[in-house]
């Protein structure tokens, strides 16, 4: 049978756009479709955006630090709408080089929503098909509103970047790394935050210390945590809302943020009529290959929701190609993959946390939490954590653990080691770079707990 194409890939975020390049300079015919715009999450609604609102976030406590140094400085004010035109015009330009590497790499776009008529047809909004020998989905994920009274009328993560001001008060609802992100932007930004977690603490999954300092500094810093505690229902009033809390009294905010969770874009794709398989949240069942029930179809990214980061879309990706168009079946590896949470401070992690190696085997655990010379220097109370989860047995490191300012930039570093399969000694044997923090890393001699 003659195809249109080779590979027709259906979303144009890290993923598709990184599978889309490498296939087609396999010599393959490759077209791509975007229905939004090209970049997907991380570019656009996600990772870049967050990152750019967390330097901005950070200025303050600069500030003042500097003031502590000797510094005639002095905070104007933020100007958010000033801000927010540099930013998105920053996103302009990165989703023109995303339009521009497909170009030059010779795949085809459409700027279309597409669905799957059949396990070898794309039918696009257009109204045009085309006929593909792959078809690769990497449609990402989206957002989702709890279901209760009153959702709509919260905002969500895709929303926070285009506000026409920024609100004084706010009530971010969860948990997870995304609120917990959001509501120390919007505190370092000015913004009187308020955040609830029905959870005894938050960043549940991650090493429990870590999350513990993190929380402590959150509460430190003026967010006013509150646990155990969840919204009932939300109402309009005027300019802002009234929010019913499952403990305690009513109480207003200007915005209502709720970061509770986010779905596969699966939907509305024509998927389950051609036998691809769904899981309860809506995520593409796939093999370790990513290849979905129909030989022809796979998925990478959110969309199979395993490890929603951008640079396990784009390994995933690019371990497609090394599969389907190079002749070399490479799974997806998934095992000790690096990441930063971006709150203030920084939590950075590698391998299992504390509690789930202890189920797992007999561990020691060498930890130190202390003022950094930077804010010990000026008074402030801040503390960072250095933590290392080796085994009694083998002597590997199964897990780093750090928060602190820059965790994010030096957690890629040790990552490296801890997928190499690093022993303590080989960490001991490590000369320590003077004075930082991260040098604790490598100058821990007792373990603080074992067991």
């Amino acid at each position: 049978m003659t195809f249109d194409y080779d590979l027709f890939v259906i979303g144009g975020g890290s993923g598709g756009v990184r599978a889309a390049r490498v296939a087609a300079a396999t010599g393959a015919s490759v077209a791509l479709a975007e229905q939004s715009r090209y970049g997907g999450t991380c570019v656009i609604r996600g990772c870049v955006p967050k990152k750019l609102m967390v330097f901005a976030s950070e200025f303050p406590a600069e500030i003042q630090n500097a003031q502590s140094y000797g510094w005639t400085v002095h905070s104007g004010g933020f100007d958010w709408t000033a801000f927010r035109t540099h930013l998105h015009s920053e996103l302009d330009r990165l989703e023109e080089i995303y339009r521009g590497l497909l170009k030059n790499s010779g795949v085809t776009t459409y700027d279309a929503r597409a669905r799957l008529s059949d396990a070898h047809t794309v039918t696009l909004s257009t109204g045009e098909s085309f006929t593909a020998k792959h078809i690769l989905i990497a449609t990402g994920g989206a957002p989702v509103r709890p279901d209760m009274p009153g959702a709509e009328h919260g905002i969500v993560s895709d929303d926070i970047f285009h506000l026409d001001q920024l609100p004084r008060s706010i009530l971010v609802v969860g948990g997870g790394y995304i609120a917990c992100e959001f509501a120390c932007i919007l505190n370092g930004l000015g913004v009187n935050v308020t955040q609830f977690y029905r959870g005894a603490q938050i960043l549940r999954g991650f090493d429990e210390e870590a999350r513990g300092l993190v929380a402590e500094d959150m509460i430190e810093n003026g967010i006013n945590l509150k646990l155990g505690t969840n919204i009932m229902n939300i109402a309009s009033d005027g300019d802002g809302y009234v929010v019913k809390p499952t403990n305690g009294s009513e109480q207003r905010f200007d915005k209502v943020f709720f970061a509770t969770g986010r779905r596969p874009s699966s939907a509305d794709l024509g998927l389950e009529d051609l036998g691809v398989r769904l899981g309860r949240n809506g995520q593409i069942e796939v093999d370790e290959y990513s290849q979905t029930a129909v030989p022809s179809i796979y998925a990478i990214g959110d969309v199979t929701d395993r490890v929603n980061l951008t640079p396990v879309a784009i390994r995933e990706g690019m371990a497609f190609v090394e599969t389907v168009f190079k002749g070399n079946p490479t799974p997806v590896d998934h095992d000790l993959i690096p990441t930063a949470i971006f709150t203030q401070p920084e939590i950075g992690t590698v391998g299992l946390s504390e509690e789930a190696a202890r189920d797992l085997e007999p561990i020691e655990v060498y930890c130190t939490s202390f003022r950094p010379m930077k804010t010990a220097f000026i008074g402030s109370p801040g503390r960072v954590l250095m933590k290392l989860v080796v085994s009694q047995a083998t002597r590997r490191v199964l897990g780093c653990h750090i928060v602190a300012p820059g965790a994010g930039e030096m957690i890629q570093m040790a990552g490296i080691a801890v997928k190499m399969g690093a022993t303590k000694e080989d960490f001991d044997r490590v000369c320590a770079v003077h004075p930082t923090m991260s040098e604790e890393l490598v100058t821990m001699k007792a373990p603080v707990r074992t067991g």
